[in-house]
């Protein structure tokens, strides 16, 4: 049985996993004042208990592993530095460009800060939530790409997911991912859902992808696309400065939005 010191890191441990998504062995050591091995020791056993999973560096989740988790939880993660991405990546956005956006918190966050003053955009989008909260939007003809509902994400997907988007021409991709690594290029939990984003990225002139710094240097089951498919990456003010370095000296453009 672990000390109580132990037991009360771990609940520590536990509610800090909850509202960040992800722990890292040398920032819980510098908190907790003790030797990374005994942080991995701490998550070795909850590991254990089924409580976490850990990751190269730390943990996530356990249900991260098991089951996709709905896009109003994923929203309350890191929501802050979703929010400024989203804002930044809008600032992208000209008159009259044709956008593709991907199913997503991030992507969503981009959709809700939209300037109001865009005019004859069009964006193409397999995220009803998307669609719904863009209906309202003067300056938008908002296209839906059809395909087959994934209720969890409000995404549409094959079969029919792909048809309307070898039609078309756009000038800006925006994608979301799972995880973004200097080898493995940009990752995504889901394989359906990585079929459409890699049709997005050839449906689009330059494509840009978004990701808050906990899917910097991760790695996920489908793979979507190299570094070199995309113009750049827009990650948060939180993204680890070596992180950084890495994908940059992979060929990749990253940009690092404002603290919001």
């Amino acid at each position: 049985m672990p000390s109580l010191e132990a037991t009360l890191r771990h609940q520590e441990i536990l509610k800090t996993l909850r509202q960040e998504g992800r722990v890292e062995v040398g920032a819980l050591a510098q908190r907790f004042r003790v030797s990374a091995v005994t942080i991995r020791a701490d998550l070795e056993y909850l590991e254990r208990q089924g409580l976490l999973r850990r990751t190269r560096g730390g943990a996530v989740p356990a249900e991260a592993k098991r089951f996709e988790l709905p896009l109003e939880e994923t929203r309350q993660v890191h929501a802050r530095e979703k929010e400024s991405i989203g804002r930044y990546a809008a600032g992208l956005v000209r008159d009259g460009e044709t956008l593709i956006l991907d199913v997503g918190s991030t992507t969503t966050e981009l959709a809700r800060a939209l300037p109001m003053h865009l005019r004859n955009v069009v964006v193409i989008t397999s995220a009803l939530n998307i669609a719904l909260l863009l209906e309202a939007h003067p300056g938008l003809t908002v296209i839906v790409t059809g395909g087959t509902l994934r209720p969890l994400q409000h995404s549409l997907v094959n079969p029919y997911g792909t048809l309307l988007l070898r039609e078309i021409n756009a000038d800006k991709a925006f994608i979301g991912c799972n995880g973004v690594h200097p080898e493995k290029g940009f990752t995504n939990t889901n394989l359906q859902e990585a079929e459409i984003k890699r049709a997005m990225i050839e449906a689009a002139r330059e494509t840009v992808v978004l990701a808050d710094h906990s899917k910097l240097m991760q790695v996920a089951a489908a793979r979507i696309a190299p570094l070199r498919a995309a113009r750049l990456l827009i990650t948060d003010h939180k993204a680890k400065p070596e992180d950084l370095v890495r994908l940059r000296e992979g060929g990749l453009e990253v940009a690092v939005a404002p603290r919001g």
